[in-house]
């Protein structure tokens, strides 16, 4: 809005004989003059209160993005480090990152944790309306995408099926689904939720060269492909991870840990150390 400084002006009215200050208190005769008084400009505001009418070049930090950007999926900057609940770097990877990757990353995270997810599959791949037919898109396609495209084929099916659900929460926590083997980045953690992924993921890392001899502790948590049972293998990879972070020696204590869950939660894991 532009604000327009004119002229001021006021009206006085001053009836004869009653402006002094030593003058009668009598009522004068109902004849009023009107008196206009003519005030200058309004003073010039200055640089920093003034409305300019031109728009204002807005610093890119201060633009208020209502949709997702395109690199989302980067590593979360020293800003956003400096709240996490651990120093360790959590890894959740299962075949399409779509179900139990997503429902393990969406726990975590809720939960302070420095966690991202994967799938290690050639592709993403939703059940269709039947077994032989599922919908099956590359990992560069946005979860955005995919529930539109779900939607616009059969909304009450795959709103039936929980599909469009999962969905709509996964392009809440982050862009796309990604794959394992094309991402670089190291991990202390890497927890997979089927012993399938769990090989792969173990023959890619040692592809790798172990020339860091940076130690990572890959875990397997089976978990069955399912809504049901993937927010059940959250809670329990949830469980795991805070036993292990909570330690003063992860590196040590790893084996001990994994042995007293099995114990309690009657839950066989695979677990096995390697090397960047």
């Amino acid at each position: 809005m532009t604000m327009t400084h004119g002229v001021k002006r006021h009206l006085e009215v001053e009836a004869p004989g009653s402006g002094g200050s030593g003058g009668s208190s009598t009522p004068q005769p109902a004849d009023k003059t009107i008196k206009m008084v003519k005030v200058g400009p309004a003073k010039e505001l200055s640089p920093l209160k003034r409305r300019s009418p031109q728009p204002k070049a807005y610093s890119p930090k201060r633009v208020c993005r209502l949709s997702p950007t395109q690199n989302e999926n980067l590593a979360p900057t020293f800003e956003q480090e400096k709240h996490y609940v651990s120093p360790l770097k959590i890894a959740v990877v299962c075949s399409s990152n779509q179900n139990r990757s997503m429902e393990a990353h969406h726990l975590l995270q809720k939960r302070g944790y420095n966690v991202s997810s994967f799938g290690t599959g050639s592709s993403v791949k939703l059940p269709g309306v039947s077994v032989d037919k599922p919908n099956v898109y590359s990992f560069d396609v946005p979860y955005e995408e995919q529930f539109r495209d779900l939607k616009s084929k059969d909304q009450a099916f795959y709103t039936q099926n929980g599909l469009l659900n999962m969905l709509d929460r996964n392009r809440r926590i982050k862009r796309r689904p990604e794959r394992f083997q094309e991402n670089k980045s190291e991990f202390d953690i890497i927890i997979t939720c089927q012993e399938r992924v769990f090989d792969q993921v173990l023959e890619d890392v040692t592809q790798r060269g172990g020339l860091m001899s940076k130690m990572v502790h890959v875990i397997n948590v089976e978990i069955k492909d399912n809504h049901d049972d993937a927010t059940l293998g959250a809670f329990l990879i949830h469980e795991l991870v805070k036993e292990i972070c909570n330690t003063e020696d992860p590196e040590a204590e790893v084996e001990e840990i994994l042995t007293k869950m099995e114990s309690k939660k009657k839950q066989r894991f695979l677990y096995s150390p390697v090397f960047y």
